[in-house]
């Protein structure tokens, strides 16, 4: 008798959606659909992680794990409906705590660069903690990228969402205020990844919330990016100085090899952008893009396009944001092992951040990244995927 509950306990446990009403898929959906959890092991304190796999109506899987609310893995269609990953990420939770450039992660309190570690709000000076050499990156030693988020599947019309919720506390990394952060991971069934953040704080401090996953739409096996097709919409970028701190001005992309305002392989003009070894560059695109709309939109709006001509996959870039660093995995060193055991090397994947711009704390002509009291900071990126 024992066993025999053993073995219902098992089958009850298979079946079981996270936040789904029905153990079974309803007629003409593949099997899985919903949210479905598993155990993605532990941080080196013992708490432990989670992974959370969203699957549509059509077969599309988004998999995100609680620790940096990360996405591991996003399976897209081909021109054939050949399902494929099409982010770099890694199989394992330890190869995640070993330290990775970002790979699929939240970002924030404040994604991209802050110069000197160094902001003044309110009549008060800030110094917050620089992991960049001089300046501060992407939240610092211990952004969001590393924190455990608590997660709770949601209802979604025309699909199925996962929301990750943290209390980043005063003083954390030297950023003021309690932050109270929601971000929502919706997989709807016309195959779009939709991302919503919202915050709120008790005392006024910088946000900028982002997602860095690392795209190659022939897949992370599929070598680099070089001969994918991107677009724009942009006509000016922000140029910066030797540690990538924006100078302050607009420029123009016409007539730099910046210009993705028609539809443009990745590799024409990347061999313009030399490695300088002296400043610790690479070479490659690390830029951030003024979008056409320059203010936030309460609508998302069109803000890049990228074609990958072999495996047919389109995505489509759509955002509330002003700004959209354009980076094309220039770091990537052959270093780094990940799923399926594929070696990650330059130029594999690219990134399309879309945030305000860099360093705008600084900057009182950029749009403003300051959030008051009272008020609530909300973004939404949406990633749309399709194939021709």
């Amino acid at each position: 008798m024992r066993r025999r509950v053993g073995i219902v306990g098992l089958v009850v446990s298979f079946l079981y959606f996270v936040g789904a009403s029905a153990a079974a898929a309803p007629e003409g959906q593949p099997m899985g659909v919903g949210v479905q959890k598993a155990e993605f092991g532990k941080t080196k304190d013992g708490t432990r992680v989670e992974l959370y796999t969203l699957t549509n109506a059509h077969g599309m899987k988004a998999k995100i794990t609680t620790y940096g609310g990360v996405i591991t893995e996003l399976d897209a269609p081909d021109r054939d409906g050949k399902m494929g990953d099409v982010v770099l990420g890694f199989d394992n939770l330890n190869s995640y705590l070993a330290g990775d450039p970002y790979f699929g992660a939240l970002i924030g309190r404040v994604a991209n660069r802050i110069a000197k570690g160094h902001f003044k709000l309110d009549g008060k000076e800030y110094a917050v903690v620089k992991n960049n050499g001089p300046n501060a990156l992407h939240g610092g030693v211990k952004g969001f990228d590393k924190v455990i988020w608590k997660a709770e599947p949601v209802e979604a019309k025309g699909g199925v969402a996962l929301q990750l919720s943290y209390l980043s506390p005063d003083g954390e990394e030297g950023y003021p205020g309690n932050l109270t952060v929601a971000v929502t991971y919706t997989l709807t069934d016309d195959n779009t990844l939709r991302i919503d953040y919202k915050a709120t704080t008790d005392k006024a401090t910088p946000v900028n919330l982002t997602n860095h996953s690392y795209f190659n739409l022939g897949g992370p096996g599929s070598g680099d990016i070089l001969d994918e097709v991107l677009t724009i919409e942009a006509d000016k970028y922000t140029p910066v100085d030797d540690t990538m701190i924006p100078t302050g001005e607009l420029k123009p992309v016409k007539g730099t090899p910046y210009d993705f305002t028609k539809p443009t392989k990745i590799g024409a003009r990347i061999d313009e952008l030399k490695p300088d070894p002296a400043k610790d560059n690479p070479g490659g695109y690390d830029i951030n893009y003024v979008l056409r709309m320059i203010e936030e939109k309460k609508v998302p709006q069109l803000a890049a396009r990228v074609h990958d001509p072999k495996s047919g996959r389109v995505m489509e870039v759509y955002t509330t944001e002003p700004g959209l660093q354009f980076y094309t995995g220039n770091f990537l060193d052959g270093t780094l092992t990940g799923k399926n055991g594929v070696v990650y090397k330059k130029h594999q994947a690219l990134c399309l951040e879309a945030d305000h711009f860099p360093d705008s704390v600084n900057h009182p002509d950029f749009p403003s990244t300051i959030l008051e009291p009272g008020k609530t900071y909300t973004q939404t990126t949406i990633y749309k995927f399709s194939a021709k």
